[in-house]
């Protein structure tokens, strides 16, 4: 095939489609939702009012129905047997919420996106997100409480009243993470989505990208590598880099500059203190001066995974369920690009280029 294009690996670079629901700017170290700096949001927006933004277009009018929304949504009678029957089975929370929306899908008789008018796309979005925060956490009897989903899912994950100051940090974090670009695993949500798919199967398709260790479980990477550094971080950064191996929660493939999630949630982590921050701020200072002689030509900075991790642990969530957390803040964004690429009538088909073996015709 003469007409092929050839393209980097893994697609880098490459414009594979148009979105308006948020845009990275890997030079100027900046990215927005909708045109809204998505870190100003992240510091001053509740998390239903960002998720309305995104899957609807604009700030809600009123937040309160938007919340009573959700909360509808995450009463059906449905769902608490269905937890029930589903961690009967699996202790994983990604398994847990794959398994939910894969059969949830099979009681609500979900029809295809391409069956669907946009009234009843954004129904889907918003029923089967709302249960994310409901399969990832671990208790199946403890029910959302009302008082906001971030609330909510931190109770269920600690087993107590969460403090505010952890709740707006935890907020801060999953509004920074909502949506990035064109990242493995929503772009593959918007190839299933093209196709015509129900709404499970786009999620549960983006959620296998997710699981990924290459996307998403680098934050409890970050801190493994904070525990094994301990007083010494120079000499523990040392042996690494000599080693050819890779610091985890550091360097990005779009920024060439400062992440910004990465100074918001550094700033965030300062404001709930302890050692644990301390030992942070020590360890990227030191990691960055190290980087920096090896890499010249290339500024490698803390990435958002490195503070999340930080962030995450003073909030009291353990670490294996960092990957799912940062699986609730990116669901909201998965959904939202679902809806834009139903809105498109042509499937995704890329080409291949074929290097193997000659045809015998």
């Amino acid at each position: 095939m003469s007409d092929l294009i050839d393209v980097p690996r893994g697609l880098n670079g490459v414009v594979a489609a148009e979105t308006a629901i948020s845009d990275v700017d890997g030079d100027a170290g900046f990215y927005h939702y909708r045109g809204h700096s998505a870190v100003d949001l992240a510091r001053t927006r509740r998390f239903e009012d960002v998720w309305h933004l995104l899957v609807v277009g604009a700030m809600p009018d009123d937040p309160g129905a938007f919340a009573e929304r959700i909360a509808t949504a995450q009463s059906d009678d449905r769902l608490a047997p269905l937890l029930s029957a589903v961690r009967a089975q699996s202790d994983q929370p990604l398994a847990v919420l794959r398994a939910v929306w894969t059969l949830a899908a099979s009681l609500r008789r979900c029809p295809s996106l391409y069956d669907l008018d946009e009234a009843g796309r954004l129904d889907e979005a918003i029923a089967f997100a709302a249960m994310a925060p409901l399969a990832l956490a671990p208790s199946a009897e403890r029910m959302p409480a009302g008082r906001g989903v971030v609330s909510d899912y931190l109770e269920r994950v600690t087993g107590a009243t969460p403090h505010e100051a952890h709740v707006r940090a935890l907020s801060a974090y999953l509004v920074a993470a909502m949506d990035h670009g064109f990242n493995a695993s929503t772009f593959t949500a918007r190839v299933i989505a093209s196709t015509g798919a129900d709404m499970a199967s786009c999620l549960t398709g983006a959620l296998g990208a997710l699981s990924g260790p290459l996307h998403g479980g680098a934050p409890a990477r970050a801190l493994d590598s904070l525990d094994a550094a301990g007083d010494d971080p120079a000499a523990w950064i040392a042996g690494e880099l000599s080693a050819g191996r890779r610091l985890m929660g550091f360097g990005h493939a779009v920024y060439r500059t400062a992440d910004p999630r990465s100074e918001l949630l550094r700033e965030v982590a300062r404001g709930l203190g302890g050692d644990r921050v301390v030992q942070a701020l020590a360890f990227q200072a030191e990691a960055e001066r190290q980087l920096a002689v090896r890499h010249p030509e290339r500024p490698l900075r803390a990435n958002v995974e490195f503070y999340a991790a930080v962030v995450l642990e003073q909030c009291g969530i353990p670490r294996e369920m960092f990957t799912p957390t940062f699986a609730l803040a990116r669901t909201i964004g998965w959904t939202a690009h679902v809806l834009e690429q139903a809105r498109d009538p042509k499937i995704i088909r890329p080409a291949a280029r074929y290097v193997g073996p000659g045809s015998t015709r």
